[in-house]
């Protein structure tokens, strides 16, 4: 079993993450404590397929709300058992309090130097468990290990830090990697 840790970049908030395999498919158990900008505690499950495709997000704020995400890997999704219409074409979730959602992109895409693409992700704000559809760019600066991230629906973007294994490692403004 693989373990991951990172901290906000300014507050004192930490997450763990363990990565593991269930029967060929690639799993992420995570505890989320976070501080900036709210604090609250939270829990989420990953499951993707063996093409890096996820197909089942849980998602639960400690003495909060708590969602399930379905995907049928081709971009439909469904929450809590109906059909999210507003997410469709998003082959990846994005979380907002962990990192580890933009390794499934980087994964996918498997960029070139200098080669850049548009996605749509489902996005889920914590620790509302808000959703929606998000528009990201993903542009290749280092074969493997950085990327530069950039929303389509704002001026925000970071040049993340991947390791060899395809997590990223910095996301400056954000997050750092401890373990």
């Amino acid at each position: 079993m693989t373990m991951l840790r990172w901290v906000e970049w300014t507050g004192h908030g930490l997450q763990h993450v363990e990565l593991g395999d269930e029967n060929g498919r690639f799993t992420a158990d995570a505890i989320v404590i976070a501080s900036d900008p709210a604090m609250f505690g939270a829990t989420f499950r990953i499951v993707a397929d063996e093409d890096w495709l996820v197909r089942r997000v849980e998602v639960a704020v400690s003495g909060g709300p708590s969602v399930l995400l379905q995907s049928d890997g081709r971009g439909n999704w469904n929450r809590d058992g109906q059909r999210v219409a507003h997410l469709a074409g998003a082959l990846e979730p994005d979380i907002s309090a962990t990192p580890l959602t933009n390794s499934f992109p980087v994964r996918r895409l498997r960029l070139r130097k200098g080669e850049s693409a548009e996605i749509r992700t489902a996005y889920v704000e914590l620790p509302a468990l808000d959703l929606f559809a998000d528009g990201q760019r993903y542009t290749c600066l280092e074969e493997g290990r950085r990327y530069l991230y950039e929303s389509l629906d704002s001026d925000f973007r970071a040049e993340l830090a991947f390791d060899a294994s395809g997590f990223v490692m910095d996301y400056p403004g954000l997050f750092r990697r401890l373990a």
